[in-house]
Order: structure tokens, then sequence, then C-alpha cells
């Protein structure tokens, strides 16, 4: 039998232009986490699967002390639920010598958790996304309660085992190098739960308010599975989903223990993996204004603002308007989900009268991140490749302005030792 080669040859052509075309429509893999919250969610449950799936306990026992808040103790250990295997981690504080302690710890506004975060030598990006969720949580309060977020005081949220419980979370994603997490239905319960303002139906008022745009249902059992916590995690760090997309391909499992003894598993599972980027046309949108009647001190606490609502980017331009009065142009870019939310903030922190918006295009490159060691401080060291060839190599400012200014070398130096050391990393 005589063997044709063209045959095979126009299967070899159609497989490559499938690849060309699936490649171009998906892009880049995104390290993506999917949380099954079947039988809900809190922060403590996130932070323990976390963990769960390789987040070590001493890095984040590290991390956290930067916090400076005082006296607790961190529990974490394997626990058994149903016959599942997972991490429940919790927070235990001294008991109080008087009343006045268990006060203040209970009655702590936006203001002075965002403080104690900013104040923190934590990275910018674990503030930014910690003050992003406690802000959900404050606007979610101030409207069922009535009031601005400025006159919102926290009462169980304000504790410091939630700023741990949020943090923490924070921290984890980021060590984990988590770029998109989508969370499933959540399980609420039902009943009612006690607060500091009495009996409040399940979901409670503010967690109800925070799970509007997120998949949940109230289930079977009467207890409070979804908590403030949990509610304001998933609201600003995930996006919803029916089910694990099909494209999702899975590496680990997690699993974080509730406090509760139920007749089902009290766990939230979490599985890391790869997603492809979708790199549609229309996902991304560019929001801009000019403004010419602004303080300039204005800008750069508004573009922090932008940055903690989920913008990808801000900047400021200057500009000359019309009759040659100096002016700014305020841009961000966004994807379309968010555009509605940027523009209530530009309207609301800006003296603009309208902004426009238009559709972009973005090519991104392959990110990765190794961890060096300078003058006993880990320094992160962000790497770039193209098509698996490393085109940039770039050290946090941050974490090297700290060593800089920790042991007095200068600065250029520390960089250009980590970045060093990051491609060392790579070559062996």
């Amino acid at each position: 039998m005589r063997f044709s080669a063209k045959p095979f040859l126009f299967y070899l052509f159609m497989c490559y232009t499938v690849h060309v075309y699936m490649h171009n429509i998906w892009g880049e893999k995104m390290k993506t986490l999917f949380v099954e919250p079947f039988m809900g969610i809190s922060g403590n449950m996130f932070l323990g699967a976390l963990m769960d799936i390789g987040v070590p306990f001493e890095y984040l026992k590290t991390e956290l002390e930067k916090l400076d808040l005082g006296e607790y103790e961190l529990i974490f250990k394997k626990v058994d639920k149903c016959g599942i295997s997972a991490n429940y981690f919790d927070v235990v504080l001294p008991v109080p010598h008087h009343h006045e302690h268990t006060k203040q710890h209970e009655h702590r506004n936006l203001q002075d958790i965002v403080l104690i975060i900013n104040s923190s030598d934590l990275t910018d990006i674990v503030k930014r996304k910690a003050a992003a969720i406690f802000t959900k949580l404050a606007e979610a309060e101030a409207k069922v309660h009535g009031k601005t977020i400025e006159e919102i005081h926290f009462h169980e949220v304000g504790a410091i085992d939630t700023i741990i419980d949020i943090v923490g979370s924070v921290l984890a994603v980021e060590y984990l190098k988590i770029e998109k997490i989508l969370v499933g239905p959540m399980q609420t319960g039902k009943g009612f739960v006690s607060c500091a303002h009495g009996l409040m139906p399940i979901p409670a008022p503010a967690t109800a308010e925070l799970l509007k745009k997120l998949p949940h249902y109230s289930g079977t059992i009467d207890k409070e599975l979804v908590t403030p916590t949990g509610a304001a995690l998933m609201r600003t760090l995930a996006q919803e989903t029916e089910d694990m997309p099909p494209s999702f391909v899975g590496e680990s499992i997690g699993y974080g223990a509730g406090t509760w003894d139920l007749l089902m598993p009290n766990v939230l599972r979490i599985h890391l993996g790869e997603l492809p980027e979708v790199t549609a046309n229309n996902e991304f949108v560019v929001a801009e204004c000019n403004i010419d009647d602004m303080s300039s001190q204005l800008f750069p606490y508004v573009m922090e603002q932008l940055m903690n609502l989920g913008a990808l980017d801000a900047w400021a331009s200057n500009i000359i308007m019309k009759k040659g009065r100096p002016a700014h142009k305020l841009s961000d870019m966004c994807t379309k989900e968010l555009l509605a939310e940027i523009a209530t903030l530009l309207f609301r922190e800006t003296t603009t009268l309208g902004i426009r918006y238009y559709e972009v295009d973005r090519k991104m490159l392959e990110r990765d991140f190794v961890k060096v060691t300078i003058e006993n401080s880990i320094v992160s060291v962000k790497v770039a490749k193209l098509d698996g060839k490393i085109v940039n190599i770039a050290p946090e400012f941050e974490e090297c302005k700290k060593v800089a200014t920790d042991t007095g070398l200068p600065l250029k130096q520390v960089m250009a030792q980590a970045a060093e050391q990051g491609r060392e990393m790579l070559d062996e």
C-alpha cells in the first residue's frame, strides 16, 4: 500500500491553524483560583484553604507581625470535618482586664483600619487590596444603616482577628501569584444571627448587600455560613461563576475548615490551576476626563482610589485646553464590568462634569516572580518573558527601598544586586 503525504500534510496544516486560532482567542494562561463555597465562606476558612495549597504558616506569621496589632495568638492545625482533612486557622486574643479594652477592639472606623494597614511595612499591593476590602465592608454597612462610610464604626469587622483574616488572605493570594479568582454559588445558611444591633436575618443585611452581585442561595443549614468578611473578600477579589469553567485545568485542591461541626463537612474547597486568558477586543476600556479646576494635591489620592477599586492602571497627563488653559487629563484602564463604579468614583472625587471612555486592546508579557535575599531581607523580583525568553527583570522597588533604608546601602546597588541574583536563579 502506497503512503500519500498529502492528507497527512493537510492534517498537520489544520492542526496548526486551529492552534494559532485558539491561541489568538485565548492568549496566555492565567494562574486562577476557583472557590467552591458549598458550605459558605469566612475569612479564616479562606485563609486556611490557601495555606492548604502551599502558603507557609511561618511566612504569614512573619508578615502579619508588620501590622503591629499587639498581643494575639495564631491557631493553625489539621482537623477532621466529616471525614475531610482540612486546615483550621483562627486568632485568639488575650482576655482583656477591663471592659474598655474590648470596646477599643470593637469600635474602629475605616480610617483607623486603613491607617493600621498603611503604617505597616507590607507591600503596596497588599495594602491597596486590603484597604479596598475594608472599604467595601464600610460601604455595605453605610448603605444598610443610612450613614456615610466616615460615620460607620465596625464592630465584629473591626476586631483584630478580622484584620488578620483579610490582610492574611491578601498576603496568601499574592504569595501564590494568583492572577484571577472565580467564586461559585455560596450557601449562606438560614435563620437569624445575633449581632451588635440585635437579631438579624441570615444573611445579615451587610452580608446581603455584599452578595448582591455574587451567586448565592439559602440552603438548609440553620447557621450563618457566609460572614461579612467572607462576602467582602469575594466581592472585592473574585468574579462570579455558576460552575468551574470547562477550560479550567486544576493543579491542586485545598480545604479550609469552619468552626461548626455539622452533619455536612463544614469546609471551604478551593482549586488552584490555570485558565486561558481571554483577549477579546472589547474586554477593557480606558476612561478619562479633562480637569482644569482641581487642586493637584488631590490627583494622587484619586488615582490611589481608582487602583483600590480595581482599575488596572491610572495616570495623569499635562494638557492644554481651549483658550490656552493648562489642565490635567486623568485616565485609567479597567474592565467593562467595572466602568460604572469607576465613573461614580470620578464624579464623586473630582471636579469633572463628564467622562469619556473607549475600548482598548492589550497584550501582556508572561510574568513570574522569584524571591532573593539581600542583607537578610527577602526581595521579590518580577520576571517578564516573551515566547519563553526573559526580556526584563525588575526588583520590587519598595522592598529594595526598605533594604537600602535599613542597611544604608545605595538603592541602585540593592536593585542591581537583586536583579543579578534573580537572573542567576533563573539560569540554574
